[in-house]
């Protein structure tokens, strides 16, 4: 192994895919025990690692020198071998920094809360003096360390600005988990979350439906795997261009182009399109509803509409953790917000707009096989369609032209 990640569990991290994309070298994951750390730590049989949850913390013993800042922060996430010396630094510190100044968060003057006490609160505490903050907390269940407990924290604690979340609350697979209720933080202006895998986690919708500025680690991630990708390597980079166009592709990568639309509107057409020319698998709501249940048109009839709407959430939130996927939904799909809030954790929505005169009535389609049907049904959601896209496609044109637009993010 010449570089890597350590941890105790690893199935949600991107870092191999960061770290080969950044420097061509071999980067492997590597999950450990508690009583399997050391050995391996001091084995030396590596060139360089990167740290993470729950060991920033616990590798520094066995260390032969620390940087000041990690020293300063009590926290270390990248290991460099030299000679047989190992070196530790916070590279973490850059990345929390880059994250907070990507979601243009001030903290100057600011109450910041800090939800875990593990190595990453750490780092984030210190960038939030660096950055000027008034008054900052850390929050755990316990309150040990210093820390206040989550009921402190509302009770007393409400007013703060800015929240950062350490936690590992929300990560993979546990998606659908949120640390704290954002509609209690009334004058709450920015939130940033640790959290990359899924995408946008619960917090960031959260409070990204408050108009709150907000975003996942995967910025940060990739800012500190750059950082310490310049330690791996003995040499400097354009880290400002490398972290963006990394992330950039990373994202592009890992986010869902997920299809709303009304029936006939083209969407598992498009889908499959957009699907074989990205190299992506197709996966269809409707597909997936009707080798579980049966015929869409007898679930109606036999057991009604709620019934189907059920086992459509069912299909979309289990979707809701792939990643890298072109995904078309059923046309009553956005009636729900849960629904949107799950296709929203690892995609962008793309409704295909195809105009009314251009829909036709569907015999598969029980709520829109007659004309009138679907005139009532475009009418009545129509406003959900594009209240709830983060792309509105022209789909009054041919499939493949639809599909270009997709892939351009038109």
């Amino acid at each position: 192994m010449e570089y890597g990640l350590i941890g105790e569990r690893l199935p949600h991290s991107f870092s191999k895919e960061i770290h080969e994309q950044i420097g061509g070298y071999e980067y492997s994951l590597k999950e450990l025990k508690k009583e399997e750390l050391s050995d391996f730590v001091l084995s030396k049989n590596y060139k360089g690692l990167n740290v993470t949850i729950p060991y920033k913390e616990a590798v520094i013993p066995f260390l032969d020198e620390i940087s000041a800042e990690a020293r300063s922060i009590g926290a270390v996430n990248t290991i460099v071998n030299r000679d047989g010396r190992l070196y530790g630094y916070n590279t973490d510190f850059l990345g929390m920094k880059a994250l907070i100044e990507r979601i243009g968060a001030v903290l100057k003057y600011k109450k910041v809360l800090i939800l875990g006490t593990g190595g990453t609160s750490k780092t984030a505490r210190a960038v939030a003096e660096r950055l000027g903050a008034k008054e900052i907390l850390r929050v755990s269940r316990t309150g040990r360390e210093g820390s206040v407990t989550y009921e402190e924290m509302y009770q007393r604690h409400a007013d703060a600005e800015i929240l950062i979340n350490t936690t590992p609350c929300g990560m993979f697979p546990d998606i659908f988990s949120c640390p704290v209720d954002i509609k209690r933080f009334e004058r709450l202006e920015a939130v940033a979350d640790a959290v990359y895998n899924p995408l946008r986690s619960s917090l960031v919708l959260s409070a990204e439906k408050r108009d709150i500025s907000a975003e996942g680690g995967l910025y940060m991630l990739v800012a500190q795997a750059v950082y310490a990708a310049q330690f791996f390597m003995d040499q400097e980079l354009d880290t400002d261009r490398v972290i963006n166009e990394i992330y950039d592709k990373i994202y592009f990568e890992k986010r869902n182009i997920v299809l709303t639309g009304m029936p006939t509107s083209g969407k598992s057409t498009v889908g499959r399109i957009v699907a074989e020319q990205l190299g992506r698998p197709f996966l269809d709501t409707d597909a997936i509803i009707t080798e579980k249940h049966g015929d869409i048109p007898a679930i109606f009839r036999e057991k009604g509409e709620k019934v189907f709407r059920d086992y459509e959430t069912a299909a979309i939130k289990e979707l809701s953790s792939v990643t890298g996927a072109v995904i078309s939904t059923g046309g009553g799909a956005i009636l729900r917000e849960e629904n949107i809030d799950a296709l929203r954790r690892n995609g962008d929505i793309f409704f295909i707009d195809r105009s009314l005169d251009s829909l036709i009535p569907s015999s598969d389609r029980p709520l829109s096989d007659k004309r009138e049907k679907l005139e009532r049904l475009y009418n009545k959601r129509i406003d959900i369609y594009m209240s709830t896209a983060d792309f509105i496609i022209d789909g009054d044109c041919e499939p493949s032209d639809v599909a270009d637009s997709i892939i351009n993010g038109e």
